[in-house]
């Protein structure tokens, strides 16, 4: 069946989230959409709930992790075919799903990055740790004031990518969440339309968080300085490569 979005959802032992997750997704998306699901073990807890629904929606794809851990259930998310655009949420609640047809549509204007963005002008942050959100509103608010990057939140993990992006780099990312950064930096590097629309992030209502603020910090560093050679000349623009 043809559909116009791949929805990633990495998850690890998120049974007591994924019914929650899945009726969000089938209540406030219109946008015809394949949601992938992308685990790690046969043993994930989550296995049994998302295949019992799978077996009566062919809308839902169990994916196997082709690498390990949350960068691996992403890249393999991203790579994964269908769809002329793909967007990237958590299971846990965190994330708008009413807002995503409206961020489709602005990916069929010819934004190639959507960003639901904590931090522009009507957006905000419920919950969560304060260092975390500290730093990821200090490093937005750099990114785009110094950097030129035209993004309030480009650390957010909540976005939506046009196919032809996803498609035409090379991940390069190490660790985490930080795949969010890279494709965000790499699109304005190409010259591709990026654009906010404020969302309320929400901290997880259940189970526990896999974020990893001090062991990733040093990656999403690399993203931050390479954003910064950017806009100071000392990194060329890229080119998308043919299709």
């Amino acid at each position: 069946m043809r559909h116009d979005l791949n929805i990633v959802v990495p998850v690890y032992n998120e049974a007591e989230n994924f019914p929650r997750f899945y009726e969000s997704i089938r209540s406030s998306v219109r946008t015809s959409n394949q949601i992938l699901v992308v685990y790690d073990h046969d043993e994930d807890t989550t296995l049994p709930v998302a295949r019992e629904i799978a077996a009566r929606d062919p809308g839902v794809t169990l994916v196997k992790n082709q690498f390990r851990g949350v960068l691996g259930a992403l890249k393999t998310g991203l790579a994964h075919p269908g769809g002329r655009a793909v967007l990237v949420t958590m299971v846990d609640g965190s994330d708008d799903h009413t807002q995503i047809d409206q961020m489709f549509g602005l990916f069929e204007q010819g934004h190639a990055v959507v960003v639901a963005s904590r931090y522009a002008r009507g957006g905000r942050q419920e919950g969560g740790p304060l260092v975390k959100g500290l730093l990821s509103r200090g490093a937005g608010m750099f990114l785009r004031v110094v950097g030129g990057l035209p993004t309030w939140d480009p650390t957010n993990s909540f976005k939506l990518y046009s196919r032809k992006l996803v498609d035409s780099v090379q991940i390069e990312s190490s660790g985490g969440f930080e795949i969010g950064l890279e494709l965000t930096v790499k699109a304005h590097q190409r010259g591709l339309r990026i654009i906010d629309i404020p969302t309320v992030w929400k901290d997880r209502v259940a189970g526990k968080s896999n974020f990893k603020l001090m062991k990733w910090l040093p990656h999403y560093l690399r993203w931050f300085f390479d954003a910064l050679a950017f806009r100071f000349g000392l990194k060329r623009a890229q080119r998308l490569q043919p299709e």
